[in-house]
């Protein structure tokens, strides 16, 4: 069918990369009828726009053939939770993400491809044909129909960059796959999750804690977690104890051989060995008193000695790695150029038996010419010889491609490696046979042994992992796919979790296994495989369309969520780890302040970030604000605090919650003997033993403390400035509740007071229970602001209006000296500046004895009466 006015359609195709683009378009170019191969720039200079003529299903196209490189879109979190303190890791299980993000580097490929299809009517996707390239062909899909609603979009197949596989999926295009798509959207985001939360956790709990000396910046090094990359290293760990707990024990055996003119027979215990020599030797001398063997059963057994399966990725790392010591990162980086040269099938499939339609003798005729096994691939195809034979499979098909093999005949390429070099055929080599030929022998024969010998040995531990091994248990585990297997391993080396020697075999470093050591103190397996197994397990189940996506991402992570919660509060199991193999640091972070400690509560001030235990390069403790610096809302916890730890125990009083509560050890030097050293408490304004340690022991360090020395004097106003701080420092938290108290009272002012006018607004006093009468503040810094005060005598109690309203309380019993002159000092709030006239002023008696009381006019304690605004009203 030909486009309107008779022209043809046109058909904006993508590929993968820019070399499979420009492959392909010169194998469909290759035709009288194409109008040659023509080249224009796109708005990406990597990425070119090559343009010909096509026929499929005999409807003529105009074709454009660009490419994209990898992913378009990434998986990431809101801009709040991407820094790594402005959130509690746990939140990030939970947070909002943006699933369809266009990374910063490829928006010229985004207006390339939004250009060409405006002007299209097809869009024909020649990504990988694999689960992780239908993910970037809908990422494709999701650009163009932003431009162009009405695509017509098909998908094509291909397994080689060859004409007749080429032309061939041109010609059968399909629908593309949603289900494999949404597999990889669940895989992103399992991963992103599990990986940023632990990842976090990891780097800030132990980065500046220990003295790391493989690196030289301390700073940017991130302990990172990943889904995959942990249960490999488990491998690796695990294999390392089993050889350094192998004890050798030393065991013994009885070996017979008999020489005949046939040859040399060598005769094995059928029991093997033994570990008591007592034992071994009582049976050896009884060998030696009666030496004449007798045959009891002879058995004659063909063994024959089948090829190998037909060659899927994991195989071929692991043959790659066996025979020319290659990585399995070199491995797949070599096997991509040669299929992006068209020598070989696609590199990336767990498939490992031929398909019924696959032209195998296709595949042969093209190796005839080559110098070595050219003759033998001539002997194959002839009918006469009768050698063809069809190879065995190994039962595993991917379904999406064939085994890897040759696409085109080479005899080398100029500009190659040496890696290059090796030939397909030279990875898929036959084993030796590796027989011997044994003298015959019948039943009830009898010969007397050449050698009878008992011989002693020692039992070995097992080597360590090799990379072969380690691509075993993963494939074995299911940890990974054929195509990111290698990159998990890259990732241990590059990370400084694992070494690899000369030989091909990994070793643990000192990081890799204390954070094993660690997770495995804890009792939990997520240095197994098992939970990623069963991850892998069902997003296979999401490609199928078993399962749904949205079905399969709850329970992942609602799984891992409840394993981070248990590790975060198990976290003295990793941090007792790490010490076993560094030393402890004393280096802090310039950027971060205090350690990150748990979450407390909800920030109230902010409402947007948590509040978390933070403690302080002195020592001593805080809860802090995670929007630090544009959120500066803290407590301050008493300086007699030497231990502090977040439990899961929720305030059943303080709202809005959940508000953890806080398990405290205090020094006992420190605190009045009346208290107790450990205190289950509560920083939501509810906990009167947590006040009262504020008033008494100040917060800050220890040398700023309000509680003198032994034989040291206590003068007020010491007591008054420390006092000061904690009282401002708890308000900083606590903003809709403020706990002043005020000195006491003159005699004289206390009877004014109590001559107060009735009608006046009251509250109990949460001192003495007696009516609080409500009053006008004047200060400059006060002016209007009205606040309620105790008329009993004796009673110091005092707070502000709005912040009675607001449900705030001041602890019985908070009338000390130092509370009143606080209070006196207008608090100390977020700014802590001194203002009012009682900052600047000191009353003194004749004697120079300091004065405390208010004004009796208004009761504001910042001025007397014959200074007062409303004398004379």
């Amino acid at each position: 069918m030909a486009g309107g006015g008779g022209r043809p359609l046109r058909a904006l195709n993508v590929a993968e990369k820019p070399s499979v683009a420009k492959a392909v378009s010169g194998i469909l170019s290759r035709n009288p009828s194409s109008g040659g191969l023509r080249v224009r720039e796109g708005r990406s200079r990597y990425n070119k726009i090559f343009e010909f003529n096509y026929a499929i299903q005999n409807q003529q196209f105009h074709m454009a053939f660009t490419s994209v490189t990898g992913h378009l879109m990434e998986v990431e979190f809101e801009d709040r939770y991407r820094k790594w303190h402005s959130c509690d890791p746990v939140d990030l299980y939970h947070a909002p993400s943006r699933n369809m993000c266009l990374m910063c580097d490829k928006s010229d490929i985004e207006k390339t491809l939004e250009e060409e299809a405006r002007k299209s009517q097809w869009l024909i996707l020649w990504l990988d044909c694999d689960r992780e390239g239908e993910n970037i062909a809908f990422e494709v899909v999701e650009v163009c129909t932003r431009a162009n609603r009405n695509l017509n979009i098909w998908r094509a197949r291909f397994s080689a960059l060859i004409d007749r596989e080429i032309h061939y999926a041109a010609q059968h295009l399909i629908r593309p796959n949603q289900l494999f798509a949404d597999a990889v959207d669940v895989r992103q985001e399992i991963d992103l999750r599990i990986g940023a939360s632990f990842t976090r956790f990891q780097t800030m709990l132990l980065r500046d804690a220990f003295v790391l000396d493989f690196i030289t910046d301390g700073k940017n090094v991130i302990l990172s977690y990943g889904p995959c990359q942990f249960p490999t290293l488990g491998f690796v760990v695990e294999r390392f104890w089993e050889i350094q707990s192998h004890e050798p024990e030393e065991f013994w055996t009885i070996n017979c051989t008999h020489n005949s003119e046939e040859g040399t027979a060598t005769f094995n215990w059928m029991r093997g060995h033994l570990f008591d020599y007592t034992c071994a030797t009582i049976l050896y001398e009884m060998c030696v008193q009666e030496p004449i063997a007798t045959v009891t059963n002879v058995r004659q057994q063909e063994k024959p000695k089948y090829p190998p399966h037909p060659l899927s990725t994991i195989e071929l790392e692991k043959r790659a790695s066996r025979y020319f010591r290659m990585s399995s990162e070199q491995t797949m980086k070599v096997a991509e150029d040669l299929y992006q040269a068209g020598f070989i099938s696609y590199p990336r499939t767990e498939t490992d038996c031929f398909s019924e339609r696959t032209d195998l003798h296709t595949i042969v005729q093209d190796q005839q010419a080559h110098p070595i096994w050219g003759s033998y691939a001539q002997r194959l195809l002839d009918p006469e010889a009768g050698l063809w034979r069809n190879p065995s499979g190994g039962g595993h098909d991917d379904k999406a491609h064939p085994p890897i093999h040759p696409t085109k005949f080479s005899s080398g390429e100029s500009g190659w490696s040496q890696d290059h070099h090796k030939n397909y055929l030279d990875v898929y080599r036959f084993e030796t046979w590796g027989g011997s030929v044994i003298p015959t022998y019948t039943y009830g024969q009898q010969f007397t042994p050449t050698t009878l010998t008992l011989d002693s040995g020692v039992t070995r531990p097992p080597p360590l992992l090799s990379e072969a091994d380690l691509l075993s248990c993963m494939d074995k585990a299911g940890i990974g796919t054929d195509a990111t297997m290698h990159d998990h391993i890259k990732k241990l080396l590059d990370r400084y979790y694992a070494t690899k020697d000369s030989s091909m075999r990994f070793s643990p470093t000192k990081l890799g296994e204390a954070l094993v050591m660690g997770y495995d103190d804890m009792g939990y397996e997520l240095w197994k495989p098992y939970l990623r197994a069963a991850m892998e397990s069902d997003m296979k189940a999401v490609s199928m369309g078993t399962k749904r996506k949205a079905e399969v991402l709850e329970a992942c992570l609602q799984q891992m969520k409840a394993c981070f919660v248990d590790a975060r509060l198990n976290k003295g199991k990793l941090f007792g780890a790490m010490a076993v193999f560094f030393e402890r640091s004393n280096r802090s972070n310039g950027n971060e302040p205090y350690a990150i400690g748990d979450v407390v509560r909800r920030c109230g001030l902010c409402q947007e970030s948590d509040m978390v235990l933070r403690r302080k390069p002195d020592g001593n403790f805080m809860v802090g604000c995670l929007g630090y610096p544009q959120c500066r809302n803290v407590v301050w916890l008493p300086g007699s605090v030497c231990e502090a730890a977040v439990t899961s125990n929720i305030c059943s009083t303080c709202s809005p919650g959940p508000v953890y509560m806080i398990q405290f050890k205090f020094r006992r030097l420190e605190i009045p003997p009346n208290y107790n050293v450990d205190h289950l408490g509560c920083i939501g304004g509810c906990d009167n033993i947590l006040r009262q340690l504020v008033e008494i022991c100040g917060t800050g360090s220890r040398n700023n403390s309000s509680m003198p020395g032994r034989g040291q004097g206590h003068t007020p106003s010491s007591s008054a400035q420390s006092n000061s701080r904690s009282q401002g420092a708890w308000q900083t938290a606590h903003s809709s509740s403020s706990y002043t108290s005020h000195s006491s009272r003159g005699r004289s002012a206390q009877t004014q007071d109590a001559a107060a006018e009735d009608g006046e607004s009251s509250i109990p006093c949460a001192s003495c229970g007696a009516p609080c009468n409500l009053r006008t503040a004047n200060t400059p810094a006060n002016r209007g602001r009205k606040f309620y005060s105790c008329q009993a005598q004796g009673c110091n109690f005092f707070i502000w209006e709005d912040n009675a309203n607001s449900g705030g309380t001041v602890p019985r019993g908070s009338t000390s000296r130092s509370a009143s002159n606080s209070s006196r000092r207008g608090g100390c709030g977020r700014s802590n500046q001194s203002r009012g006239r009682a900052n600047d002023v000191a009353f003194v008696s004749a004697t120079g004895e300091p004065i405390s009381g208010r004004c009796f006019v208004c009761g504001d304690p910042s001025h007397f009466a014959n200074a007062c605004p409303n004398r004379g009203r």
